[in-house]
């Protein structure tokens, strides 16, 4: 193999001279390798990590992505729970707490966050601040939403259980067998006194039927009273709770004792003719915090409309009066 030589030209004597190849042309080399060897990794190093990302930064911005979709799915989901609560929220204010005719719920106690700003300030200095402490008061607004109206609802569940056992107790029945209404003889009223003939208040309905007709409870109770009473002759009183009491009175005898449990349509005495009274009928009062008040307005379990405006007209004989 021929082996190539370099020459370099010498100005002095205008001729070429062979260059020797020694240890200083050797370093001069290798000098000039090194710092384009350096040049060049400065220039890698430069476009790798100005331009291209780091495998840290590839993995930041795959977490920032994912973290704002899952934010963004976040807070559409609570935007549509709000829209259920908002329906939910109507539902119970204008229906359910109205039906029961409780207080309605505040706007403040519905929507009042339970953390103090301090605390969003504290979130807004972080990474991703706003948005984070954005959702972060959102969901807390919703949580205490639904903390009000979850105990809202209990609230109206409870009031139906009660109602559903006050039912069982209120007075809703007329206190004897009287499908064709022809046993009423007086209502609740002013009347004409049948012995004294002058007008006197009835706070009673008159029913007449034959000595020994069963007579029912109108409601489930507690029977507190059998005994006589003044004018009343034998009598029968059942307290309901709920501040309600019926008296059942002119009994011929009771079937029952003081101190008993009874329900409605229960039998707790027979038709008479005892104290001031002009012939067999049941003298009976219903009575709120131990005020008498109109029978009439208790029979709803057991008369339709048309029955009822019927017993309306035939209570306001002035005339049928019996005690």
């Amino acid at each position: 193999m021929k082996v190539k030589f370099k020459y370099r030209f010498n100005p002095d004597t205008l001729t070429f001279e062979k260059q020797n190849k020694n240890l200083k042309y050797w370093l001069r080399q290798a000098e000039f390798y090194v710092l384009i060897g350096l040049c060049i990794i400065i220039v890698m190093f430069l476009i790798y990590f100005q331009v291209l990302p780091s495998p840290y930064e590839k993995m930041l911005r795959t977490e920032n992505a994912n973290l704002k979709s899952q934010l963004n799915l976040l807070e559409h989901q609570a935007d549509q729970m709000q829209l259920v609560l908002a329906d939910l929220q109507q539902r119970d204010e204008n229906l359910y707490r109205v039906i029961f005719q409780a207080e309605p719920i505040s706007t403040h106690i519905r929507t009042n966050a339970t953390r103090k700003m301090a605390y969003y300030e504290e979130i807004a200095s972080l990474t991703n601040s706003q948005l984070m402490a954005q959702m972060t008061r959102k969901m807390d607004i919703l949580e205490k939403q639904l903390y009000v109206q979850s105990k809202s609802y209990d609230e109206v569940v409870k009031m139906v259980k009660e109602q559903n056992i006050r039912n069982e107790h209120i007075p809703a029945i007329q206190p004897v067998m009287n499908k064709d209404l022809t046993r009423v003889a007086s209502g609740y009223g002013i009347r004409i006194d049948p012995i004294y003939h002058v007008r006197k208040f009835h706070y009673g309905m008159d029913f007449t039927a034959p000595v020994g007709t069963d007579v029912y409870a109108t409601g489930k109770g507690k029977i507190v009273f059998v005994g006589w009473k003044q004018g009343y002759g034998n009598t029968v009183i059942l307290d309901h709770g709920y501040n309600y009491k019926t008296l059942y009175a002119h009994l011929y005898k009771a079937t029952c004792y003081v101190g008993q449990q009874v329900k409605r349509g229960d039998v707790i005495a027979l038709v008479g003719n005892t104290g001031k009274s002009t012939g067999p009928h049941l003298h009976y009062e219903v009575r709120f915090n131990d005020n008498p008040i109109d029978p009439r307005n208790y029979y709803f379990n057991d008369l339709s409309p048309e029955d009822y405006d019927k017993l309306i007209q035939l209570s306001n004989n002035f005339n049928g009066m019996l005690d």
